[in-house]
């Protein structure tokens, strides 16, 4: 029973976000409670106690050190559908961080110099967050930075990441770079 309800789950997050999740049936069929844990896990950023482009900022900055395609496809998507700029989605796919302004950029330094192991200068940007958000805000980042990577890391892992694929804001496509701009 549990095994049907993950699944018919599983039909509605492909529908809903044109997302190709067969590496989760694949792992649905192994062992179904593993898929329930998944999805409670990865869902686990407190998500509102930072700003959207903040939030999204962390995410696209993690998925991108771990994939370059569908996974990219699904944060945008869920960033444009939650209300984030499409002008905004673009300066942090492309690392632009005048552009992308000051919330997003914070989030987007802290991310990257967490996965950089930049210690000094992630001290220096979580500090930032903790001032701009308190910490709910550091929480909700820093559980939205490592949530972000499991998707992709898991698909890898299973055997169906593949290539890179073109990722689109709101009509347009973009041409990214793995890891997306400068510190």
């Amino acid at each position: 029973m549990l095994k049907a309800i993950l699944a018919r789950q599983l039909d509605r997050f492909e529908q809903a976000w044109s997302y190709d999740a067969s590496y989760l049936r694949r792992l649905l069929a192994a062992n179904p409670v593993s898929v329930l844990k998944f999805s409670l896990v990865s869902g686990m950023a407190p998500r509102r106690a930072a700003p959207l482009g903040a939030v999204a900022a962390a995410e696209i900055v993690a998925t991108l050190s771990e994939d370059c395609g569908p996974c990219v496809q699904i944060v945008v998507d869920r960033a444009v559908a939650a209300g984030l700029a499409p002008d905004m989605l673009r300066a942090i796919l492309d690392g632009n961080l005048e552009a992308m302004g000051e919330e997003a950029a914070i989030a987007w330094r802290f991310a990257r110099a967490t996965l950089d192991r930049d210690l000094e200068a992630a001290d220096r940007h979580r500090d930032d967050i903790v001032r701009q958000w308190g910490e709910r805000g550091l929480a909700a980042i820093a559980l939205s930075l490592t949530a972000a990577r499991l998707y992709p890391t898991l698909k890898y892992a299973l055997g169906y990441g593949r290539t890179c694929t073109q990722v689109v804001v709101s009509g347009e496509p973009l041409v990214l770079t793995p890891r997306g701009g400068d510190l």
